[in-house]
């Protein structure tokens, strides 16, 4: 990997660990020390841990104000969205699928500054959003997630529903809105069946959780194992949850996410764990809410959770309220 390969991710509230390459590819997690874990959202890297040259804790505040690159959108592909929306929605009524997350990309070009501070800035998003960043080379992506897909500390594991959206002038709305409710009920269940037979386990009340711009619904669990269980095996317990991936979750409605993930342009990384081992604790996100990158060429994905009851012009808007929320995150809108 290049030597000049950096990586970040947001420890607290304005402090994150920043580590410098040339990092080593692992298959396995190392027993100790500091390691990313990077990977495909399909999981396909069979040396996804990163193990960095040198590592330091950065007070964000302390970090040069970043200068924001400029970039020239183009509108996003709605008749491409389309066509995968009416395939979804004929799938779900033959009963393939109750649920399931396509991704709309909209794509820009750079017409001057770096990409580099594009991390810098999204280092600055406030909390509750967790800010994380990849860069090797021309290539890379950043971003600060609301989604924790969990943390693992000891045999204390700490996960979260993240689902049903909307504007924040629309939070008494979304309280009682049936569709949202009912996907983020398929998100916390499926979640809660994943983990039930692994430890004594605490679903919290859903709540609403505030963003700004959007809210969503959040419903937060904890998990005490009953016995040792590795990253590994949590990762691919958890990833993708039903917030991202199909439900019912099986090989074949799998691919055909993939497969619309791929017509439609997505990043193999969105939406894909990130996670970072550090002082015996493992976290990990679910890599939303950010930008990525080949060269000049930018990328800005969206994905929404499609059940029968949804309806492409109500998606569609979601897709682009979440655009513009990680464009305003980091002042670009």
């Amino acid at each position: 990997m290049d030597e000049q390969a950096w990586a970040m991710y947001g420890l607290d509230r304005g402090v994150c660990l920043v580590a410098h390459g040339p990092f080593t590819a692992c298959a396995s997690m190392p027993q100790q020390g500091t390691a990313f874990y990077c990977n495909s959202f399909g999981l396909t890297d069979p040396s996804p841990w990163r193990i960095p040259a040198s590592w330091e804790i950065i007070q964000v505040q302390d970090w040069h104000e970043p200068e924001l690159p400029h970039i020239d959108w183009e509108a996003p592909d709605s008749a491409a969205f389309a066509h995968v929306f009416q395939e979804i929605s004929h799938a779900v009524r033959r009963g393939v699928f109750e649920k399931t997350v396509p991704v709309s990309v909209q794509r820009g070009k750079m017409t001057h500054g770096s990409v580099e501070h594009l991390a810098y800035a999204f280092a600055r998003v406030g909390s509750p959003k967790i800010p994380y960043a990849w860069i090797d080379g021309e290539s890379g992506f950043a971003g600060a997630t609301p989604e924790l897909l969990f943390t693992l500390e000891g045999r204390n594991l700490h996960t979260m529903a993240l689902a049903g959206t909307a504007r924040a002038e629309e939070k008494e709305i979304l309280a009682v809105d049936e569709k949202e409710i009912r996907e983020h009920e398929y998100v916390a269940q499926t979640l809660i069946a994943k983990l039930a037979d692994l430890g004594t386990l605490q679903r919290h009340e859903r709540g609403i959780l505030d963003l700004g711009p959007i809210v969503h619904f959040q419903t937060l669990i904890d998990l005490i194992l009953e016995e040792d269980v590795t990253i590994e095996v949590l990762l691919r317990k958890l990833h993708p949850t039903p917030a991202l991936g199909p439900l019912p979750r099986t090989r074949e409605t799998l691919d055909l996410l993939l497969a619309w993930r791929s017509f439609l342009g997505c990043p193999d990384e969105f939406g894909a764990p990130f996670g970072l081992l550090h002082d015996g604790k493992f976290q990990c996100v679910v890599a939303i809410r950010g930008l990525w990158w080949q060269g000049a060429e930018i990328q800005l994905p969206a994905g929404c959770g499609v059940i029968e009851a949804s309806r492409m012009v109500n998606e569609w808007r979601e897709l682009r309220l979440k655009r513009d929320a990680v464009k305003s995150a980091i002042g670009l809108l």
